[in-house]
């Protein structure tokens, strides 16, 4: 944000952060804004105390209110059925957007926890919906936000359908590292924050069928493994695993 007298925001992880400085402004909500529009955006941007590892942004039927934008650690979403089941439904990590599901039914139909020391930036949705008729380029990039939520879903549930547990965990490192890729990170080395049963319950597989997969990865060298450490070592592998066009 341009510094005024009367009004900085800042990072829980760094206090002279704003949305013009930060670093995950290419990626974020911010990126379809010039920069004397994100002043707009950055005076309704609510930035709170670091959550700790398993506390939650929002519950499963809370009002919905808020958008969500990860600035540092990551993020779990799931819901609970009926009989106390938990299903994992999404993984967020930073400058992606979390609670979007909250809109069609004015309640967040998932929870989003924590899954270790994690920073959020609470965007308000009435105060978007108010800036959108004065800034057209946010409500087109909210949309598109909206619509890539939409696809992931559709990819997810495509792949619990039809993929062998090798494509579902292939598909899951490919887009983790993607994801790195757009933070300027290692696309190569990165840190699972989620556990095995996690994993598990995301994909669909018990967590012995995830811990074999891993360990056949491992022997047939597509990657390396330490605990949560993950090194790619053949990509272009895993995304023929995926199924995924290079």
């Amino acid at each position: 944000m341009i510094k005024t007298a009367s009004k900085q925001h800042s990072c829980p992880h760094d206090q002279g952060i704003s949305c013009s400085n930060c670093r995950l402004s290419s990626i974020c909500l911010p990126l379809a804004l010039e920069r004397e529009e994100i002043v707009q955006l950055d005076d309704i941007v609510q930035r709170g105390r670091p959550l700790q590892k398993g506390q939650h942004v929002y519950r499963e039927g809370d009002t919905f209110q808020s958008i969500y934008a990860v600035r540092s650690g990551s993020i779990k979403a799931y819901s609970v059925s009926d009989n106390g089941e938990e299903q994992v439904t999404g993984f967020y990590f930073p400058g992606e957007i979390v609670g979007m599901d909250g809109i069609g039914q004015n309640r967040y139909a998932n929870s989003a926890q924590a899954m270790d020391v994690s920073a959020i930036c609470e965007i308000p949705f009435s105060r978007i919906e108010e800036l959108s008729v004065k800034l057209p380029t946010m409500q087109k990039h909210f949309f598109k936000l909206l619509s890539q939520e939409i696809v992931e879903d559709q990819r997810h549930i495509t792949l619990l359908s039809k993929n062998s547990a090798e494509a579902r965990l292939a598909s899951l490192l490919v887009s983790i590292s993607a994801r790195h890729a757009r933070l300027h990170l290692s696309a190569v080395s990165f840190r699972l924050p989620m556990s095995r049963s996690d994993i598990g319950n995301f994909l669909g597989l018990t967590i012995e069928t995830v811990s074999r997969v891993f360990s056949r990865f491992a022997k047939q060298e597509l990657i390396s493994v330490s605990n949560k450490d993950v090194t790619v070592m053949d990509i272009a592998a895993l995304r023929k695993l995926a199924n995924l066009a290079e």
